[in-house]
């Protein structure tokens, strides 16, 4: 146990700052965010805005991939999860203290909306677990596809090639995390059919990969910048 903490802190202490800072940031902001529902005007389309964020979650694992490796790479994910639910639980907090919400100061509603915004911020067990593991699944994914591209091409250093390594496994790993998530909690918890369970999942994927297509530049520019400094890929991902 002392020994994997150790191999965890030295691997967290060879990575940027910015990229454990932008991994917690997004996790923490696309799950308060995923509570508004985005209105498409099909009812075979369900989507959050969650999705806002979701791309800077994938894109901050494929530069930490490409800067040092899918093992590193791992551990600032499920750090930056773990972060997270640290944030889940002082938001639950928050709600069960009593208190009024600034936002919930309308005549005749006050009670309704300040119950509203607790049970926002408070989240729910089940949407918090299932949330939780499809990340943890995908990150996993993402982060070994990315970096098995990678190798299999050879040619790290040109766009095209980061390019082809994060569009592959973003779509791959982001269609995970929908279903994943889809089948732990829409599924189980709404009665939501398979059908519904796919499609939704699917054109999620395609939907964040658009944004991390339209992003991909400014991944690119972060890590030759990284890479430049002196990162060593091979020497950071510990084994």
């Amino acid at each position: 146990m002392k020994n994997a903490l150790t191999k965890l802190n030295r691997m967290l202490s060879s990575v940027h700052p910015l990229i454990l800072t932008l991994s917690t940031l997004s996790i923490v902001g696309m799950n308060l965010l995923a509570n508004k529902s985005i209105d498409t005007g099909t009812s075979w389309l369900a989507l959050d805005c969650g999705i806002l964020l979701s791309w800077l979650a994938f894109l901050s694992m494929d530069v930490a991939t490409h800067c040092y490796g899918p093992r590193t790479a791992t551990a600032v994910s499920l750090t930056a999860l773990a972060l997270n639910l640290v944030m889940v639980a002082v938001f639950y907090v928050a709600s069960i203290i009593p208190g009024v919400w600034g936002e919930s100061f309308v005549p005749g509603s006050e009670a309704t909306i300040n119950v509203a915004l607790d049970h926002t911020f408070g989240g729910t067990w089940f949407i918090i677990l299932g949330s939780s593991i499809a990340y943890a699944v995908s990150a996993v994914i993402n982060n070994f596809l990315n970096w098995g591209i990678g190798e299999q091409v050879g040619d790290n250093k040109s766009f095209g090639t980061f390019a082809l390594r994060s569009y592959i496994s973003t779509f791959v790993a982001q269609f995970t995390d929908n279903i994943t998530f889809a089948l732990i909690v829409s599924r189980t918890f709404f009665g939501w059919t398979m059908l519904q369970c796919v499609t939704c999942a699917l054109t999620g994927a395609i939907l964040e990969l658009l944004f991390e297509v339209f992003f991909s530049p400014i991944g690119y520019r972060i890590s030759r910048k990284l890479l430049s400094g002196g990162s060593s890929a091979k020497a950071l991902d510990l084994t």
